[in-house]
């Protein structure tokens, strides 16, 4: 390496400096070479500067790299959250992947990173295709945004359509510049995609409740319902409670949990005497109502009525 000429040296003068060596592709044992006013010439006869002996001027040691050896972290999110394998997704989703190396001095934020990864797409057919950055005439696939010092997380974006029904298959593997993979096996997950606009009938949990419950559903298509309403019935068919979709909290294609939760009041805030209670649900999308998907909850409810029961 070149080291810049310092100036002389007084009588009983000393001089401390810090150089700073990478040590990127030197695994294993080297060795550390300096020298001191060096030769200049090429038969080693010659001296930068004169001088009685040479032979303390010479500086070596061993010293070893070792590799890094811990695997970067792999996460997969699909329209915003973990999926569970054999969920329902949309037909038009965004798969996002990021993979996160502890090690700052290979930070992942360079274009040859994308090498670093290997994203499979296996669709209903059973035919696997592998998922490139850009297709053959050059147009942009997944998009990537670099690792920085600070999150040290190489984020790759998978905007996509799904143009069959059925389930899919995706399977994803990366490695960090050390090349230590992200685990022992790969992430493969496989999910469902329905094209038709569909809501399953809601079962509430827990049930029996004292305290709350909340409804549990699934949703397929791509869009989300505009209007839903539950009623709360007696088993005279009485409404006591009216829930709106406003209430009822985030939705989303796939499985659903409200965040919404009935605490078993009327519509004025009493409290409701302990018992059964039936429910049914409706749902709109544009002004027309949403098909049902069958599902196994479907046993327990009849003619489109769920029961629940209160018990404080």
């Amino acid at each position: 390496m070149t080291y810049p000429r310092k100036d002389s040296l007084g009588v009983g003068e000393t001089f401390r400096d810090t150089i700073l060596i990478s040590t990127n592709g030197l695994i294993g044992t080297n060795w550390f070479n300096m020298e001191v006013n060096p030769y200049v010439d090429a038969s080693l006869t010659l001296l930068d500067q004169p001088e009685l002996t040479h032979l303390n001027n010479v500086l070596q040691f061993p010293f070893k790299v070792v590799g890094e050896d811990k695997n970067p972290l792999l996460d997969v999110i699909v329209n915003g959250r973990h999926i569970m394998n054999k969920d329902i997704v949309a037909p038009t989703s965004e798969i996002v992947i990021t993979l996160k190396d502890e090690n700052p001095f290979l930070v992942m934020n360079s274009d040859a990173d994308t090498s670093l990864f290997g994203i499979y797409l296996t669709d209903p057919d059973g035919i696997q295709k592998r998922i490139y950055f850009t297709d053959n005439s050059g147009n942009q696939i997944m998009s990537w945004i670099p690792a920085t010092t600070q999150n040290k997380k190489f984020k790759i974006i998978f905007p996509t359509y799904f143009e069959k029904s059925g389930t899919y298959s995706l399977l994803v593997h990366g490695t960090d510049r050390s090349g230590n993979l992200s685990g022992d096996l790969e992430y493969k997950i496989s999910f469902e995609v329905i094209h038709e606009s569909m809501i399953s009938q809601m079962m509430n949990y827990p049930n029996p409740f004292s305290t709350s419950t909340r409804f549990v559903y699934t949703i397929t298509g791509d869009a989300i319902p505009d209007d839903i309403q539950i009623q709360i019935m007696t088993v005279s068919g009485k409404v006591v409670r009216e829930i709106n979709e406003a209430e009822l909290g985030p939705i989303q294609i796939g499985r659903n949990v409200s965040s919404y939760a009935w605490d078993g009041k009327d519509q004025f805030g009493d409290p409701l005497a302990n018992g059964v209670y039936l429910y049914r649900v409706k749902t709109r999308i544009n002004g027309k109502e949403i098909k049902q998907l069958e599902t196994g909850a479907d046993n327990y409810f009849h003619k489109g009525l769920g029961k629940m029961y209160l018990i404080r």
